[in-house]
């Protein structure tokens, strides 16, 4: 409407004497006015409610920025949280691995001093049973010389009596 105001007036005569003056038909100047005051109110609401959509967008842009950024902000602390408890948790496992390991090297420094005494002591039983073996054995040998020394002339009575006497010190 407004290109057919422009062009109307674009081509109407000019007045004489009068370079910036016009003659135009007033009545379809008025009606091509009509016309636009007309459509001001549509295109006025029009770009009112244009207006008005675009805040909204920018409104509704702006929170769901705000809930992502919400979101993004909640999901850093719990990777944060997270990567702290495997911290934690790490720092936690190595502990208990290190007082494994070093209950476990006690016990076994334990269990070789306790299997080491008592070795010891068993080897010591056994040499003090192995010596009063070879001293039984040697009164044994004794004994029984000084039993066949005797034999003949008492006619083994000795001999029984020397080997009574063996039992007796066993």
């Amino acid at each position: 409407m407004l290109n057919a105001l422009h062009d109307m007036i674009t081509e109407a005569w000019g007045v004489p004497l009068g370079a910036e003056k016009c003659v135009i038909e007033r009545d379809k100047a008025l009606d091509i006015l009509d016309e636009i005051r007309g459509q001001f109110p549509t295109e006025i609401a029009e770009a009112k409610r244009l207006l008005d959509a675009r805040a909204d967008f920018i409104n509704n842009a702006k929170r769901e920025a705000e809930q992502i950024k919400r979101t993004a902000e909640q999901q850093a602390r719990q990777l944060i949280d997270e990567q702290q408890i495997i911290k934690i948790s790490r720092a936690k496992s190595n502990e208990m691995i290190s007082y494994a390991e070093t209950h476990s090297n006690e016990l076994r420094r334990a269990a070789n001093e306790y299997v080491d005494e008592s070795l010891a002591r068993t080897e010591e039983s056994l040499v003090t049973a192995l010596e009063e073996i070879k001293r039984s054995r040697q009164r044994f040998r004794q004994t029984a010389r000084a039993a066949e020394a005797a034999a003949p002339s008492d006619g083994g009575d000795a001999a029984e009596k020397q080997m009574k006497d063996f039992d007796l010190d066993v």
